[in-house]
């Protein structure tokens, strides 16, 4: 009996195909459609240069470095309280934004030592020192924030009527406040150790808002709510 030859064919496998989506080729069988990009929300963001950059680099600020066996501390070659607040103040904030030595030292410590001694000073700077916060905030840049934070709870503390200047101004500054709320390093069974420091950003923004709350006057409380809708008042509760 003749054999009979039969031919097998063989269909050979097609190669799978990224794509993004709603697109023709995310329609076809062997295509495997790519998830959305990370929005990149949470991303730091250079900081652009800096004015205090520029200024203490020409030698415009009349500062310099003390050596004490406490650390390195800013010495002002003219007393503090007779300086133009609003021609230093927001130059200093601007500062904020840094991470480098030594503008980050001279800035953190300049807006320390320009707070303790401003008085009623700091009150009618406010205006021009909003963009400078709001710059230090958008870098989302974990240190640069912490430090701004703690800078703001120092602001409303250094003089009367100043957290009740700074409510008009709430939705320049808290939408920062409101993404990073929730990123509490605590989770879990991790350790923030920079807690210790009052480095932890949900920490130090809840701690804000209540400053905030407790001096920005009648109206401080619905406007938060309004930036930050999770918040609870630390006064009704």
């Amino acid at each position: 009996m003749p054999r009979v030859q039969t031919m097998r064919t063989f269909r050979r496998k097609q190669p799978t195909v990224l794509t993004v989506g709603f697109t023709v080729k995310s329609t076809m069988k062997n295509s495997v459609v790519l998830g959305p990009p990370a929005a990149g929300a949470f991303k730091e963001r250079p900081a652009r240069p800096t004015s205090f950059r520029k200024f203490y680099e020409r030698g415009d600020f009349p500062i310099a470095v003390e050596h004490d066996p406490t650390g390195n501390r800013i010495a002002w070659k003219v007393e503090i309280e007779k300086l133009d607040y609003h021609h230093y103040l927001p130059l200093f904030f601007d500062g904020l934004c840094e991470t480098t030595h030594p503008y980050e030292f001279f800035a953190r410590q300049g807006v320390q030592d320009l707070l303790e001694h401003g008085g009623t000073k700091i009150l009618p700077v406010i205006p021009q020192l909003i963009i400078p916060i709001k710059n230090a905030l958008n870098t989302r840049n974990r240190h640069v924030i912490c430090s701004m934070l703690k800078v703001l709870q120092h602001l409303v503390l250094s003089g009367e009527m100043i957290g009740e200047a700074l409510v008009p101004y709430y939705r320049q500054i808290l939408p920062i406040f409101n993404m990073f709320k929730n990123m509490n390093m605590n989770s879990g069974d991790g350790i923030d150790y920079g807690q210790q420091k009052r480095e932890n950003v949900g920490d130090l923004i809840q701690e804000t808002l209540e400053v905030f709350e407790r001096y920005g006057g009648e109206d401080a409380f619905i406007n938060i709510k309004y930036m930050v809708p999770t918040y609870e008042s630390c006064l009704h509760n």
